[in-house]
């Protein structure tokens, strides 16, 4: 249903019906003439320092912005939901297409390692995402929180990576989906793609397959939040069963001289596969934009996403294991790697077992980053960074349907095209990006409140966080271009020390008032650190296909993104200046105000 504007009420809300106009995409005064825009982009320096300088307020993003969209969404999901979720979004093509990729051209049998690398990274980034969804239960997940910390424009950067990293995490999935499909079916996956020579090797191999499948989920996605997480729950079970089924008959058929050498690639190959296997983590995150729709976020969010976490965690590590065991790892395929391997050992019965497993699992990755990407998108039309047609919350069902639709349309295409290296490489360095900026903002959120911390301690804080980023940036870049290891005496030292005197030396400004996350600041820290030490380990064509990315989103930010919250930010602040009350995304709140 396209939803757009009606009228404007007293409390400063827009209301809006079916409609699909001009004003329900660019309805800020700054487009509603070629003059206005004229004197926009003129003002577009100053504009600028506005929005980089605000920082947003935890009440205005619970409250003020979450009701831009109109209606409510249904709060109905508890931990046993978000556990469940949480297990469903992780557990995919991540485990069941890239472990035998990467054992087999990246790690070999230390592959259990890069995901042990890999998993401590993505659980340092579980807990700050759960003491921020604790504090900040809204559907904007991370770009709310950035919001809140750092700021409009670092929030505007990390969210076209968040929806980047949904629209690929779902594509790839999708395309797996077809891989799996096809070792169910006898065939090879590209017996069911349209092969076309006249386009480049990576994008020739047309997946009708994958859209027919983005296609059921998105009907699904868009009726109901609990009938997702019922179906989820169910299609987890029989996918539990099947991981077990997995484990236990892998090692019944386990060979251990195929665990040597266990790691023919040395240590680098461990490092680089845990980048490339980051991707099998991915998903998480999703669990925290459905905060807004949890019963009881204190006690239902951390039990859904650490448990889900360790749950997955020891899963993979099991799964990696039997995997080398099975096979040499020389032998391993990388389209369907268990299905293949029972069917060498001679349990060619077995191979259908696993695929109807990983179809089972990739459907409910593909349904969770679904929900989760909607609501994404959904928190970040209604700031205006996006059209706020995309905020629309369908009365009947509580669910972001315009949202749903764009953002499974845009992964359809992708999927339709595009194949899985290059899509698990671009996401692994979108991921890790924005687990990096939600481990600084955590920090920022612990050590520093406007009108609490002295200068001094914010001149710290800054310096101490500077430091960290700069040694660990310094570590990843030595990674990247040399195979010494003389630069790690002095950027690991550089690191504890800046961490240690952030603890010593600055005071923390804030305590959590539900759950926080312990041993700060060394976990956040540690969580940075880690996070740009794999980003070190990606290729250099990903980051230049990650690098257009961000100047197209550079480019709609000063055209059109900032203008449209701005004017936003301005006009809801004069709404409510009559009450006395200073609007927070402006920067001059009173209560807990933020510079």
């Amino acid at each position: 249903m396209a939803v757009g504007i009606e009228a404007e009420s007293g409390d400063g809300i827009r209301r809006r019906g079916c409609s699909c106009t001009k004003n329900d995409f660019l309805p800020e005064e700054s487009f509603q003439s070629f003059g206005n825009y004229a004197k926009a982009l003129s003002e577009t320096p100053s504009r600028f320092m506005d929005r980089l300088l605000t920082r947003s307020r935890d009440n205005t993003e619970l409250h003020e912005i979450k009701a831009r969209s109109n209606h409510e969404m249904k709060k109905n999901l508890s931990w046993w939901d978000l556990m469940w979720f949480g297990i469903g979004a992780v557990i995919g093509a991540g485990i069941f297409v890239l472990t035998g990729l990467e054992a087999r051209s990246g790690a070999g049998p230390a592959v259990v390692l890069s995901y042990v690398v890999s998993g401590i990274s993505a659980m340092l980034s579980v807990f700050c995402y759960t003491e921020f969804a604790v504090e900040i239960p809204v559907a904007g997940g991370s770009f709310a929180y950035l919001r809140v910390e750092l700021g409009d424009f670092m929030a505007f950067i990390a969210a076209g990576n968040i929806l980047l990293e949904y629209v690929i995490g779902g594509a790839a999935v999708a395309r797996s989906w077809t891989s799996y499909f096809a070792t169910l079916c006898n065939h090879e996956p590209n017996d069911f793609r349209i092969n076309v020579s006249s386009l480049p090797d990576d994008y020739g191999h047309l997946d009708p397959i994958a859209i027919g499948v983005i296609t059921i989920i998105c009907i699904l996605a868009v009726l109901s939040t609990k009938g997702s997480s019922r179906f989820n729950y169910i299609a987890s079970i029989f996918h539990v069963l099947v991981i077990l089924f997995i484990i236990i008959a892998g090692f019944v058929k386990a060979h251990p001289q195929n665990y040597t050498p266990f790691a023919p690639f040395g240590v680098r190959g461990i490092f680089k596969a845990s980048a490339v296997l980051f991707f099998a983590y991915v998903g998480f995150d999703a669990v925290s934009t459905m905060a807004e729709e949890t019963k009881n976020p204190a006690r239902d969010i951390p039990i859904g996403l650490i448990g889900s976490m360790t749950i997955t965690t020891a899963a993979y590590c099991l799964l990696a294991i039997v995997l080398c065991l099975m096979q040499p790892y020389q032998e391993i395929d990388i389209d369907a790697p268990f299905s293949v391997a029972f069917e060498k050992v001679g349990w060619n019965w077995a191979k259908y077992i696993v695929a109807a497993g990983a179809l089972k699992g990739m459907t409910t990755v593909l349904l969770v980053n679904a929900v989760g990407q909607a609501r994404y998108l959904t928190h970040i039309a209604r700031t205006h960074m996006m059209p706020p047609w995309l905020a629309q919350v369908h009365p009947k069902t509580g669910t972001p349907v315009n949202a749903t639709i764009v953002m499974l349309a845009a992964t359809a295409i992708i999927a339709f095209f595009t194949d899985l290296p290059i899509l698990s490489d671009l996401l692994s360095i979108a991921t890790l990006f924005i687990f990096m900026l939600v481990a600084v903002a955590l920090l920022v959120r612990r050590f520093y409140v406007s009108g609490v911390t002295t200068t001094t301690d914010r001149n710290k804080l800054i310096i101490c966080l500077v430091l960290i980023l700069g040694s660990s940036g310094a570590t990843a870049t030595y990674w990247a271009v040399s195979t010494h290891w003389t630069a790690y005496v002095v950027t690991a030292p550089v690191w504890f020390l800046a961490t240690l005197a952030l603890h010593v030396l600055v005071p923390q400004a804030r305590t959590p008032k539900l759950w926080g996350v312990p041993l700060v600041p060394w976990l956040p820290s540690l969580s940075i650190a880690i996070n740009i030490f794999l980003l070190g380990s990606i290729d250099r064509a990903s980051f230049i296909r990650f690098s257009v990315w961000t100047g197209i989103l550079l480019i709609y930010y000063f055209f059109i993104g900032l203008h449209a919250s701005y004017d936003t930010a301005k006009e809801y602040g004069e709404n409510r200046a009559a009450d006395g009350y200073r609007k927070a995304e402006e920067g001059k709140g009173t209560t807990d105000s933020r510079i």
